[in-house]
């Protein structure tokens, strides 16, 4: 099953789905040991594709550290966090996560796109 960490100690995923904001991107790291890469890949998989047919979502990346890292980074697109919260509050999410393996500790945070004159298109 899956673990949770939070990413900010004093501001953690729960506390951020009570807000409203649009859009808003998860960004999800994810550490696990190198024998259940395959496992977290598959689970990751399966969660991804579900997600994707949930309303307001719209686009999704994985990424891997390199140099032999075993740590993993999701960067997900939303229209807002109600449709997250839905979506993360959903049953069948919530049940989805008992397919992860157990080494496996996922770190959930929420952030909004800021501008920045000249480097940054913000909302």
């Amino acid at each position: 099953m899956l673990q949770l960490k939070p990413l900010d100690t004093k501001v953690g995923i729960f506390q951020q789905l009570e807000t409203e904001v649009s859009p808003v991107v998860l960004v999800n790291i994810f550490h696990v040991d190198e024998a259940d890469i395959p496992a977290l890949m598959k689970a990751w998989e399966a969660d991804a594709n579900w997600m994707k047919l949930q309303p307001g979502y719209i686009s999704t990346q994985l990424h891997q550290a390199i140099s032999g890292s075993n740590v993993f980074m999701n960067y997900a697109l939303w229209e807002s966090v109600a449709h997250f919260r839905d979506a993360f509050n959903h049953p069948d999410f919530k049940n989805a996560l008992e397919h992860y393996p157990s080494s496996a500790v996922a770190s959930p945070h929420l952030f909004t796109r800021l501008s920045v004159p000249n480097l940054c298109v913000g909302p």
